[in-house]
């Protein structure tokens, strides 16, 4: 396998995945008169503006008995209106009529979260049959499910951050709720809003009522008093949504973050598979990597003599000023330990990370996770030096950082050093990792090996010795079936990062997420708990 085919197979992949429902549901939705989900955010977004997708890879692989769900059937990602950064939240009708299934709903908390935290308006284009029955019991009343969208629009409202909805087909049962929460409502002529449809309304209480009668957009213009704009079709509705983004606040950065001039870096981009290994078992020199992210010379390394296999220093990326931790991927020696192993962390590489991240939160700078991590380093040697120790003051300073972290995985993202490099659990702002990312709490043979092992002490002790043949196909099997649920897109479908990104956009990437996550600071002082020491 090479870069080149592993990206030309994602990116085959991507593009299935971007169609939806397919040639035939798209089809049906031109034919009512309504655009896709894609083509109603091409149409919003400022024309050569960026978009940066978020949880595209959202239910790969999942609900297969029910014929599964492409993207979660919802498009979510920032881009920019009538010259505002907005977060878009769009419901795909061409995917089990954009129901909801419970992937959708972390998607879509997802996409607040993010928002959230970085005072981002959002814009929802509606076009949901609501919940998807069979899965309710998993969707419905859990803190993570879907009554916890409704309970964000409120708190995003009460924050102050502009919500616009736009109801562009169905709208349903307790779905009703979302669009009603925000602060400007349009609704295209032929859509629906109502908490129980014509049918349910004649099983419940006996009442005949048409579509148009109980919830049609004329109804909630001129007598429910519901929508605030009504609009004939798409197009005008997407209009009216640009116009009156228009009028929000423009984009500003938070005066605690400093940026600067934009300059090139030193090394192309195009030329970052050359130099990095698609092998995440291979080495090389992360500065390597560094220098096609960063803008030239800017980058000004931190204890460079010191704790090694983490490498830390200052730099500017597209002029924002920020702070990067990252794994060395070669052998270094230490003065004091001699030599140590790349990609694992070991005590005086936890010290100098649980620092460098405490002086960023002092000076409000960002922090960059790149992360290719083992995970930490064991045995007695490192026990007595007080690798739990260390490894806790890290976690410590992470989970208490004001200051926006985003973090890259550009290779392994195993056990503990997961953590220690600002996985998922810790809030990075935003997540992305390459295509040959791995996430495990281990690495395939050694977890086969332990699984394999237990195993066989279990058929032991029922007094049954495998045979060398049955322990190979059973190995076999066990890493197999690890390899599989350690693959990125098996990750990236339970939103563990928010998206999969080519090395050689890295940077681009990074530069728009610097600028969204600098929107806002947290009016907080830096503290943490009580460090070992």
């Amino acid at each position: 396998m090479t870069w080149q085919k592993l990206i030309e197979d994602l990116g085959a992949e991507q593009a299935d995945i971007e169609l939806g429902g397919g040639t035939d549901s798209i089809e049906r939705q031109h034919k009512k008169g309504r655009l896709t989900a894609r083509e109603r955010i091409a149409r919003l977004l400022d024309p050569k503006s960026f978009w940066q997708e978020i949880g595209l890879w959202a239910g790969w692989e999942m609900y297969s008995e029910w014929g599964g769900t492409k993207s979660a059937s919802v498009v979510c990602g920032l881009g920019i209106v009538s010259g505002r950064t907005v977060m878009i939240i769009a419901n795909d009708a061409t995917i089990k009529a954009g129901a909801f299934f419970p992937m959708t709903c972390k998607k879509v908390l997802r996409a607040q979260r993010i928002a959230m935290h970085c005072r981002v308006p959002l814009v929802y284009l509606v076009d949901s049959a609501g919940v998807f029955l069979p899965l309710q019991d998993e969707i419905f009343p859990d803190e993570d499910d879907f009554g916890r969208i409704f309970r964000n629009n409120a708190v995003i409202s009460a924050m102050g951050i502009p919500q616009l909805a736009a109801i562009m087909g169905n709208c349903v049962a307790g779905g009703g709720y979302l669009p009603v929460l925000c602060d400007k409502l349009v609704m295209t002529e032929g859509s629906g809003l109502y908490l129980a449809g014509p049918a349910l309304v004649k099983s419940a209480i006996g009442q005949e009522v048409t579509s148009e009668d109980l919830g049609g957009a004329s109804m909630h213009a001129a007598i429910s008093g519901t929508i605030d704009f009504k609009e004939a079709d798409d197009d005008a509705a997407i209009d009216r949504l640009r116009a009156l983004i228009d009028l929000l606040p423009e984009d500003h950065t938070a005066r605690q973050f400093r940026c600067d001039k934009a300059v090139e870096p030193t090394e192309d981009a195009a030329s970052i598979y050359e130099k990095i290994p698609l092998d995440p078992q291979s080495r090389y020199d992360v500065r390597d990597l560094i220098s096609f992210l960063v803008d030239a010379d800017s980058f000004l390394e931190y204890k460079s003599e010191y704790g090694q296999t983490i490498v830390c220093g200052y730099a500017k990326i597209g002029g924002h000023h920020v702070g990067i931790v990252a794994n060395q991927r070669t052998v270094v020696k230490s003065a004091k330990e001699g030599m140590q192993f790349g990609g694992v962390i070991y005590h005086d590489s936890a010290d100098k990370e649980a620092r460098f991240i405490m002086d960023c939160n002092q000076t409000w700078t960002p922090i960059i996770f790149l992360q290719d991590v083992m995970g930490f380093m064991v045995g007695r040697d490192s026990e007595q030096d007080g690798i739990i120790r260390a490894g806790a003051k890290v976690v410590n300073a992470i989970s208490n950082s004001r200051v926006p972290k985003i973090t890259v995985i550009t290779g392994g993202s195993y056990g503990a050093g997961n953590y220690a490099m600002c996985g998922k659990a810790f809030d990075p702002r935003f997540i992305f990792a390459w295509p040959n990312a791995r996430y495990a709490v281990m690495g395939g043979k050694q977890a086969a090996k332990v699984i394999l092992d237990i195993n066989i002490a279990a058929l032991q002790r029922t007094g049954q010795e495998p045979e060398a043949e049955e322990m190979e196909i059973l190995r076999e099997k066990v890493q197999s079936a690890y390899d599989t649920s350690t693959e990125i897109r098996y990750a990236a479908g339970r939103l563990w990062v928010d998206g999969i990104i080519n090395p050689a956009d890295t940077r681009s990437i990074l530069i728009n997420s610097l600028k969204i996550v600098t929107r806002h600071a947290d009016d907080e002082p830096f503290r943490t708990g009580v460090l070992q020491v």
